[in-house]
């Protein structure tokens, strides 16, 4: 096999170099690590203990404790072993998070796992939809605490926009302060935290766990307390998606610290809110209140900051998860950009506009973060369960004995149960908005699946090697003018011995199609994300090559810029004419012409299949429109392709035969 792998400008290697670079434990990585990692669980601390206080403004000292002491034990428990032990083990060639999970398990016979795959994708999504929104507007409202007449919204609004707007430069100069930025986030929220632990020594109970089930038990709605806490580890998923930025033991190492920071922050707004009791709290962010009076500016600035950090992260996440879902068929083929050359850096601008669209539409109905608490949360509840499920079937799959899987199971469907229920009380209060948005991804996704595994189930095969013959003569014939000098077709097929019969078609057929060189490129996307090789053979020597290009799911598709890199390896080893196959022309040396035949199957009404099938052939068409051209979706030369279209007759029933009189 002939790998190529190198872009002719080095960025390939590049990109390579850097995933090498961050697999291991560097002082760069690590902070590196910070910026790009932990933006959402990050900035948590601006609005959990605000929701827990919001549960019961009345608290007491003991309620406290173990509302706090619920948080550490979610943040070990959820975050801690699920994630970062677990989780981050499950990689696939480097990479993390729902989908490139899926891909490690989409050939095992449980064909249904890819519901779990597309309605954990679709919540996440739906998370990164309020995300920004609850982050963003939770750390303007501290501005309040100075002046009463500050308008929230519009600044929240203008913030918001310019995040989205940033998108399409890439964040390649800016992410270099990331980092830092965030180590002074994590160092200051420690460091307020610790200030305040003095105030209320009795804070430090909340390590025994046996203060978080007495509170469970006995406060009456525990369910609300549950669903408040769970917002300390809403940003654990994205930690696990984001794997292939910064590499698991990066991820690892960088957790200790963070969670210690985290941890001294929720301690110190504990111990100030019981230190102050409930009537001088009232109404206030204890996040703001554990803050002196002059430092208040300063850290509204840096939980902005921090909050545009977290969207950020969120939404490069979205992309990776558009990316992957259109690699592994859940959804069409739309524009991909890519600003920069470094690892993970990708730009999608329909996602990009309707996050957007989505995100002002939650500011506006929401209006404050007290109302987006009560939405945010239950779609994620949702991503957990479906991952929890996939590790799962990954455990088995890796032989880990099955009393191991069956705890692990278990424990955290036992605990993910618990914060999915909670959560659901909060259907009502705006959690139908994430639900919604989730609702309506996860239908496009499972739509588009199933109706291109129908697409493909009926998709007419013929043998290569029959029709080896009738392609020689039409070279030959001299009678049927040249189409082009190379013309190329693109195959799904998943043997190198059978063509789609519309190929034959086209080129015999449909206007027959004489040329000196016919290409035949099959296509495999691959579960490992950097794939990009390829193998070629000669069924007719000089006349019809066979090329098998293998791409992962994370490969820019430039298929002209690889042909290209083909043809010059076959020149260099001289199983390849170039020139044109024109007297005039091939004497002066001159390189013949390249035509791409693109076809395209349009699913006939006349088809007599189930009426199940005829709608999700109907979705499809519909969907379709939401995704780009196949030329532009393989990086073509546009000034070369020609589209073909065939009917696409179902006919799963037997058609009714006319009678002869």
């Amino acid at each position: 096999m002939n790998n190529n792998s190198t872009s002719p400008d080095g960025s390939e290697t590049r990109i390579q170099n850097q995933h090498s670079k961050m697999r291991r434990i560097t002082a760069i990585g690590l902070l590196v690590t910070l910026g790009i990692v932990f933006g959402d669980i990050g900035t948590s601390p601006l609005y959990v203990m605000k929701a827990i206080t919001g549960v019961n403004p009345d608290y007491d000292p003991d309620y406290i404790i173990g509302a706090v002491s619920c948080v550490i034990w979610t943040l070990t428990l959820q975050t801690t072993v699920k994630y970062v032990l677990i989780a981050l083990r499950a990689d696939n060639k480097g990479e993390g998070g729902i989908l490139s999970l899926f891909a490690l398990l989409r050939k095992l016979p449980r064909r249904w796992l890819y519901l779990v795959a597309a309605i954990g994708a679709s919540t996440l999504i739906a998370d990164g939809v309020i995300t920004p929104a609850v982050t963003v507007t939770s750390a303007i409202e501290g501005l309040t605490a100075v002046d009463q007449t500050i308008p929230v919204i519009p600044i929240v609004i203008l913030i918001i926009t310019g995040i989205f707007l940033m998108q399409r430069a890439g964040t390649g100069t800016i992410g270099k302060f990331f980092g830092p930025f965030m180590l002074i986030w994590f160092l200051t929220l420690g460091i307020l935290g610790t200030t305040h632990l003095g105030s209320c020594p009795a804070i430090w109970k909340a390590f025994n766990p046996w203060y978080a089930a007495r509170l469970l038990i006995d406060f009456p709605g525990w369910f609300l307390i549950l669903g408040a806490v769970f917002l300390c580890t809403t940003g654990a998923e994205a930690l696990y998606s984001d794997l292939g930025h910064c590499g698991r033991l990066n991820i690892s190492v960088s957790w200790i610290f963070v969670k210690i920071m985290l941890i001294l922050n929720y301690l110190g707004q504990g111990a100030w809110l019981i230190a102050s009791g409930p009537e001088n709290t009232a109404g206030q962010n204890p996040f703001y209140g554990i803050m002196p009076q002059w430092f208040v500016i300063p850290g509204v600035i840096l939980a902005a900051g921090a909050a545009i950090i977290a969207s950020q992260a969120l939404l490069s996440g979205s992309f990776t998860i558009f990316s992957e879902a259109m690699s592994l068929n859940f959804w069409p083929r739309i524009r991909v950009k890519y600003p920069s050359d470094e690892k993970g850096q990708l730009y999608i601008p329909a996602v990009n506009w309707t996050l957007l669209a989505g995100c002002l539409a939650t500011v506006m109905i929401f209006r404050n973060s007290a109302h987006m608490e009560a939405a945010y949360g239950l779609a994620i509840t949702i991503t957990m369960l479906m991952t929890t499920l996939l590790l799962a079937f990954w455990l088995h799959h890796k032989g880990t004995p099955r009393w191991i899987i069956a705890i692990f199971l278990l424990a955290y469907v036992a605990i993910e149960g618990c914060f999915f229920v909670a959560n659901l009380f909060k259907f009502m209060h705006g959690g139908w908005f994430t639900i919604l948005i989730a609702g309506i991804v996860a239908f496009v996704m499972i739509s588009w699946r199933n109706s291109s595994r129908i697409k493909e189930s009926f998709t007419e095969w013929k043998r290569l090697g029959d029709w080896l013959g009738v392609i020689s003569e039409i070279k030959a014939d001299r009678s049927i003018p040249k189409y082009a000098s190379n013309i190329i077709y693109f195959s799904r097929s998943a043997s190198r011995d059978l063509v789609e019969s519309k190929m034959m078609y086209s080129i015999v057929n449909k206007q027959p199609k004489r040329a000196d060189h016919y290409w035949i490129i099959r296509l495999e996307y691959t579960d490992d994300p950097h794939t990009l090789e390829y193998s070629v053979s000669t069924p007719i020597e000089g006349t019809l090559y066979c090329v098998h290009l293998r791409m992962g799911y994370r490969v820019e598709p430039q298929v002209s810029l690889y042909l290209r890199q083909i043809v010059e390896d076959l020149v260099a080893e001289g199983k390849l004419d170039l020139r044109s196959g024109y007297p005039s022309l091939h004497k002066r040396g001159i390189a013949g012409d390249f035509r791409f035949i693109v076809l395209r199957r349009i699913f006939s009404p006349g088809s007599s299949c189930k009426k199940s099938q005829k709608r999700l052939m109907h979705l499809h068409d519909i969907i379709s429109r939401l995704g780009i051209t196949d030329q532009s979706a393989l990086g073509l030369d546009t000034s070369s392709v020609v589209t073909e279209t065939a009917p696409l007759i179902i006919n799963s029933t037997p058609a009714r035969r006319i009678v002869r009189i």
